[in-house]
Parts: C-alpha cells; structure tokens; sequence
C-alpha cells in the first residue's frame, strides 16, 4: 500500500478519535469539556523539512481566544522523539509560532509532525509527508485548508499560498538584474579580509559591519574604491561591546535613522561571539562620535525571546530603518493591533519602524524600538527566499530590498506595502550578469542624488572575500 495513503487515513481517524478525547476528558486536566474545543483551534500550518538545521514546525491558532501551549508536545513519526514547548507560550488568537525542532529530531522525506497535549497522549492535530518541503509544506488557508507545497517559507507568518515559483507572493520568477550587468571591485586587495556583511551608505561614508565584532567607518568609493577613515580611530575599524563593555557582538547589519550617523548606528547581532553557541537576537546603538579603538553599545534591544527560535548562526542578518511618514502614508497594518500604525501610540522612538531579516527562515520581523528600551513587533512577513542576508530600504523607489546570498544564487526581492497595508514581494531579481555566485552578505543602494544618466551606484559585501575582494560595485536604475 502507497505509505502516503496510509498515514492519509490514520490521520484522519487519529483527528477523530483525538476530538472525541479532548471532549470526553476536558482536555484530561479537569477543564470542562466545553472548553475542549479551544484547544482544538490550534492546527499544524506549517512545516519546513531542509534536512539540516531548520526543520521547523508552526503552530496556527485559528480561534478566537489566547491559548497557552506551555508543555505542549511535538513529535515527528518516532513516539520516542519529543520537543516540548517552553512554559510561558502562548499562541493569540490568530497567531502563528514556529518551533525550530532539529535539536531533538530531524524531519525526513517521508515523515509526520504531531502535535499532543502535555500528557503526551491526546493528540491535537498532525501532518504526514512523502517527500521534503519545497520550500515549505503549508495549510491553505491558514489553519482550516489542504496542506501544499507553498511557494515560500513563511514561519511564525501567514502562509504564502498563491502563485508558486522563485517570484513568490504573486511573481512569475527572477528577471534580469534592473541595471548594468557590469560589476567591479571597489576595495583595496585584503582590506577586509573574511565576513564582512552588513553594509549601509551615508553620503561619502559607506557603513559596513563584520561579523567578527567590528564596525567600519569607509570612505573614498572613487576610482580607487572605499578605504577606511584614518582618522578618530577608524583606520583598522572599530571593536564592538555590549552595553557595559562586555562580549562581542556578531554584527550583521547597520542601518541609520533620519537623524544619521548623528543619532546613532544601528546594528544587528545573532549572538555573542563570546558564547558562540547561543542565540542572542539583538539591535543595538552605538555612538559613533566618540573617540577610541572601541564602542560600547549605549542601547540594546534584546529580541530573543519574541522571535522563533534558530540556530545561533542562523539569526539577525540584515536591518533597516522605514520612516513613520511613509508607513502612515501608506495605511501600513501595525499587526500587534490589527489597525494601520498609528506612531503616537508608542511614546518616544527612532520616528521609524526597524525591520530585521533572519537567515535560518527568510522571514522578515518589523519592531518599533523605543527609547526607554522596550520593543513591540508589529510586522512579520516572508521575503520568499530561503534566507536573507541583507535588508535596504530605498526611500526613492518606497521598496524593501531584501538579499540573500550564494545560497539563493544571489537573488533580490523587493517588497512594497500592498492595499491591505502589508508588505509584499513585488518583484525577483537574478544577481547582475557579471557577477560570479558570490556569498554576498551586504548590498547597499546609494541616495537619489547620487543619480547620473537614469542610474545610481550600489554595493555589495562578500563575506568569502573571493579573489582578496570584500566590496564590489554596480548600478540599478533610478
């Protein structure tokens, strides 16, 4: 008998005899039986099966009321495998939550995610599978529809249940790179060295952060191409702390504010580099006037435990700032309210949304970040890609780019806010046609007034430093 078939029909039986059970026993807890059905809303939306360090399965709640899914249990088709849930999860009426569960099993070709109650016994709901994701195995729609291949990972998100293909969220595919597709080095040989990443332009002044805990204060970017400031201790860049001098931060993107270097540079961690083996999701603020070999963060914003849990390598990537006005004027949907983003409602803060890109899930998280130190997220969409490695907002063009690397062929997307207030893919780009499959880790996109002839400068940060080369340049249309 064909095995897909088969655990076809178990699951069906096994959603009816697991109704039956949380009716008949309330759930086993002594919770009446008419509050049973609460805990029926929540469904299996999601799976993920790469095989290596992101097998990952989402949770929907597609009921009206929280539902707190502390010790919950998920298993793969092995009774012995087991992730629990951590005490203190909650899923909110309508929310999604992945679980990232390759520490304790992995998800094969041919495999079953279940979701029990605490007890270990009462199964909630499950999904079987007779081959990997491609990308993502999802619910559509969201939590009552037939499980299909979606046409992107779309973790702790809604499902991306339209047109399949590497277009996503309604794109037929990658187009040509929208600008020359000549590329050439921009950096002195063995400047750099490896894993420079995050990159950010500021006039003259190109940011770039490594992951090594370093920040690079770079200019020039003529015929001889960018070189790092000599002056107030910039010329080997400068060494990064956390708040109170300690550690060292794995910075993986910068951004600026409308306030500029001025108000502070802004950069994404994934960990610290001290305790490598821990995720530590965080933005934080540095000061970039003071003098000195180092820079303590005067900020931090530690993202961790709101975000879905991934490999300590596999975190923050990329960051970017959108400015209040334009999400205003762009009825943006704040999704911690449900209504479009009202500003005011959030006391003193950068005057803008920060978005920041995972690389384990390609997922994109959006938070105001207020000056007395709290964080609320109010966005979280799918780039479509299997990572992102680099986040750019182009004020010109009102776009998200989001980057990934050699993993994705050196694929772009940009995104815009849709009629429904949210952000969507709008486009898919194919990496210049000069340039090799590099592992680029940062992209840059140069100001309108750096527009000539119809076309404005952008950079790229290989983090492999391919050739003895870390930053290469190219154009794109203005």
């Amino acid at each position: 008998m064909n095995r897909s078939i088969a655990r076809g029909g178990r699951r069906v039986v096994a959603r009816f005899l697991a109704a039956g059970a949380l009716l008949a026993a309330g759930v086993l807890s002594g919770v009446p039986a008419a509050h049973a059905a609460v805990a029926d809303d929540v469904r299996v939306n999601e799976v993920v099966t790469t095989g290596d360090v992101n097998d990952s399965i989402e949770l929907v709640n597609k009921g009206t009321a929280t539902i707190d899914v502390s010790g919950w249990i998920l298993k793969d088709d092995d009774t012995t495998h087991a992730y629990t849930i951590a005490s203190g999860t909650t899923l909110a009426a309508g929310g999604h939550r992945a679980f990232d569960v390759h520490d304790k099993f992995g998800l094969g070709s041919d495999d079953e995610a279940r979701l029990y109650l605490a007890d270990g016994k009462t199964l909630v709901d499950s999904f079987s599978w007779s081959e990997h994701s491609d990308p993502s195995w999802s619910r559509c729609p969201d939590g009552t529809g037939a499980f299909q291949q979606a046409s992107a990972v779309t973790l702790s998100g809604p499902n991306s249940c339209g047109t399949s293909g590497d277009g996503g969220g309604g794109t037929t595919g990658p187009v040509a790179w929208p600008g020359s597709g000549s590329v050439a080095t921009a950096d002195a040989s063995d400047v750099f060295g490896q894993d420079l990443s995050g990159l950010y332009q500021e006039g003259d002044v190109l940011w770039g952060a490594q992951n090594s805990g370093k920040l690079w204060r770079l200019v020039g970017g003529g015929s001889a191409g960018w070189k790092p400031d000599t002056g107030n201790g910039w010329s080997s860049g400068k060494a990064l702390r956390f708040t109170g001098g300690s550690g060292s931060p794995d910075s993986e993107g910068v951004t600026l504010t409308a306030s500029g270097a001025a108000g502070g540079v802004f950069v994404a961690s994934e960990r610290n580099g001290d305790a490598s083996g821990t995720s530590r999701l965080s933005v934080l603020r540095y000061d970039v006037t003071l003098s000195g070999s180092s820079l303590t963060a005067s900020k931090e914003w530690n993202l961790t435990s709101d975000l879905p849990t991934t490999g300590s390598n596999l975190g923050l990537e990329g960051i970017t700032w959108v400015p209040d006005a334009h999400l205003v004027g762009s009825a943006f949907k704040d999704a911690s309210t449900g209504a479009v983003y009202d500003p005011a409602r959030y006391g003193a803060h950068s005057g803008g949304v920060f978005f920041v890109g995972v690389e384990g899930t390609g997922m994109i998280y959006g938070y105001v970040l207020t000056d007395s130190g709290s964080s609320t997220r109010v966005a979280s969409f799918s780039s479509g890609m299997a990572g992102v490695m680099e986040l750019q907002w182009e004020p010109q063009a009102a776009r998200l780019w989001a980057v990934c690397d050699d993993t994705c062929d050196g694929r772009h997307r940009t995104l815009q806010i849709d009629t429904t207030g949210v952000f969507t893919v709008t486009a898919a780009f194919d990496r210049p046609s000069g340039m090799p499959n590099y592992n680029n880790e940062g992209f840059s996109v140069a100001g309108s007034g750096a527009c000539v002839a119809g076309s404005k400068p952008v950079h790229w940060a290989d983090d492999t430093n391919d050739g003895g080369h870390a930053l290469r340049k190219g154009t794109i249309t203005c």
